[in-house]
């Protein structure tokens, strides 16, 4: 299995300039993204002197409008085009963090450059991802969509490690130089990236249900339970390991957590996307809930081999749910990734809000805040059996899109209507049975 998947990675010379350039945009993007945004509520409180109440509502207000907006995002990309969503995104983070730096001289500009670059983000993730997989073939999806995100985790890790060293003593060279970065990464799209009209596009068909289905299909749900479960660990390990080991120790394992989705999610892309919804979400979820309650045992191996544990679930869960929710609706991609966004965008608030609530009930307790990570571990086991309740339940209903397509597609043009949908049919019963 290794070999191959590493046979596979060899070949990025196969890869498309375009995949290439929006490869290299994924990284350029949250590089420079998070070269400055972990750093936000420290300057809007100790430049703006906001009180920590207001500047928690400014920030959960830009998190609100960049995950949620993501639903807006991909509609607007596939109406007006993705490379035109793409661009303008850009334009706007570029306006953004041109306004973070004179908000060293005016720090009031800082609010409105944090949500500019909200509703950049928001515009721009489902169309990138859309433009990554409708550019590739449908068994090149999994490893495309994984090197995607490996992109994208990779600069969310180095971009702070970077600006960490700078950005206290210098901060108007980082905004700088993320500007920099956002302007050149905008004029690539502009001159490298082919116009909307020359992709090739599916033709477009009619929705089952509308788009509210698409908010209701097992895929979005699932990524919304599972981040719910999967925050619980980004939000609250430093409290705990902080507090019972030390900072270094948490870096460490954040680090851990980083290395092994960008390693292995690339690699495991083709055995992920082969295994069933179903056995995808149980597996997963599963890893959570062991993964969270090591974390509360004794011991500070238990907590690695925790944080190894749910760092696997997040590399099956969530490009399983990706690979899923495009087979519902292949002709629209960027719909598909702004759902996405915003079931993860809803996972993660509620995860924070009923996170601290936990929390402090758990360190009132004679256990200590060891308990919080049970608390967890049964939510993560809950929400594993919501999410496999309903990945079965729907298995009951028609074959998700992409199955129909491939029908019509395997029936031939020289066929008539009624005998292309009763091959439909037919290819339709073999492919359901053979995957049940």
């Amino acid at each position: 299995m290794l070999n191959a998947a590493l046979g596979r990675l060899r070949r990025m010379n196969e890869l498309s300039p375009t995949f290439r350039l929006l490869l290299a945009a994924s990284f350029l993007i949250p590089l420079a993204g998070f070269m400055v945004m972990p750093f936000m509520s420290f300057f809007l409180h100790d430049r703006m002197k906001m009180d920590l109440e207001v500047v928690g509502l400014v920030i959960a207000v830009a998190s609100f409008v960049q995950m949620s907006g993501g639903v807006v995002g991909g509609y607007v990309a596939d109406r007006f085009g993705l490379r035109r969503t793409m661009v303008v995104a850009l334009v706007i983070r570029t306006i953004s963090f041109a306004l973070f730096v004179v908000s060293i001289r005016a720090p009031a500009l800082s609010i409105p450059a944090l949500l500019l670059s909200a509703v950049g983000v928001a515009l721009y993730l489902p169309a990138n991802k859309a433009y990554v997989v409708r550019d590739c073939d449908a068994d090149r999806r999994p490893l495309f969509l994984s090197l995607n995100n490996a992109a994208l985790n990779s600069g969310m890790a180095l971009g702070p490690l970077i600006s960490g060293l700078f950005i206290m003593r210098a901060p108007m060279a980082v905004f700088a130089v993320a500007s920099g970065i956002f302007a050149a990464v905008t004029l690539l799209h502009v001159k490298a990236l082919p116009p909307d009209a020359e992709i090739r596009r599916p033709e477009p068909r009619k929705e089952r249900g509308g788009a509210v289905r698409l908010l209701l299909i097992p895929p979005v749900i699932t990524a919304a339970l599972g981040f719910y479960a999967y925050m619980f660990f980004q939000n609250y390990l430093s409290l705990y390991v902080v507090a019972h080991y030390s900072s270094t120790v948490f870096s460490v394992l954040l680090l851990i957590n980083g290395l092994l989705v960008v390693a292995l999610q690339p690699v495991l892309a083709k055995r992920i996307n082969g295994l069933g919804f179903p056995l995808a979400t149980a597996l997963s979820f599963a890893l959570f809930a062991c993964g969270l309650l090591l974390i509360g045992w004794a011991g500070l191996l238990a907590v690695v081999v925790g944080v190894v544990l749910i760092s696997l679930g997040e590399v099956v869960l969530f490009l399983k749910s990706e690979l899923e929710a495009l087979r519902y609706s292949p002709d629209s991609p960027g719909v598909v990734f702004g759902n996405q966004r915003l079931a993860t965008g809803i996972g993660a608030f509620a995860s924070a809000w009923a996170g601290g609530w936990f929390y402090q009930r758990a360190t009132d307790s004679p256990d200590g805040d060891s308990r919080f990570w049970i608390y967890c571990a049964v939510q993560a086991a809950i929400g594993g059996l919501l999410a496999l309740a309903v990945s079965l339940l729907s298995r009951r209903n028609a074959a998700p899109a992409d199955e129909e397509t491939a029908d019509e597609e395997s029936a031939g043009p020289g066929r008539d209507a009624d005998r292309t949908s009763s091959a439909d049919r037919t290819t339709s019963d073999e492919q359901n049975a053979s995957l049940g």
